[in-house]
């Protein structure tokens, strides 16, 4: 029971449960190799760092509309846990952050599952909303040389009531990585 709750509190908290604890040794540093650092970088010139698939984080994004001024941005995490804002720039196995993306540009760094976009960040049109999970070292976990991200598109159009209404949106989900 108790560490079912510790699991919950974690889950509605600023980290995730995931299989990250059992590569973690004295003070939450990594007791196993922390994948191979590539040549390659993601689109802000942030190199990848290459771990196996079995072993690789997760990320899954859901984006819905919430009122007239946000988005609700919602994470799902697998085998990936938040670290404390001041983590040792260090890459550890399954932690670090997450990064917010609307169309390719930064938004903000995430420390927890949840996120109220603002709506002035995703005007009439569609846009693609990317979550892509960085160590704290800011290295962006990959897999087969691919960052581990996911992504929703949402299309904002504006309704066609009276004068004063909100804009009417839809959101799907797309998720790409591991």
């Amino acid at each position: 029971p108790a560490a079912l709750a510790v699991c919950v509190l974690l889950l509605t908290g600023s980290a995730g449960c995931g299989t990250g604890a059992a590569h973690e040794g004295k003070d939450g540093e990594s007791a196993s190799p922390v994948g191979k650092l590539l040549d390659r970088t993601d689109t802000e010139g942030r190199r990848l760092r290459e771990v196996d698939r079995k072993d690789a984080p997760a990320v899954g994004l859901e984006v819905q509309p919430d009122t007239a001024a946000t988005w609700d941005v919602r994470l799902t995490l697998h085998a990936f846990r938040f670290s404390p804002d001041g983590a040792k720039r260090k890459a550890v196995a399954h932690r670090g952050y997450a990064y917010l993306f609307v169309d390719d540009r930064p938004v903000t760094r995430l420390r927890g599952l949840a996120y109220r976009l603002p709506a002035r960040l995703v005007p009439h049109g569609t846009h693609h909303v990317t979550a892509r999970l960085y160590a704290d070292d800011g290295t962006a976990w990959a897999v087969q040389g691919k960052p581990v991200e996911s992504t929703a598109d949402i299309t904002v159009s504006e309704a066609e009531t009276t004068p004063g209404d909100s804009p009417t949106a839809t959101a799907s989900r797309a998720s790409s990585g591991p």
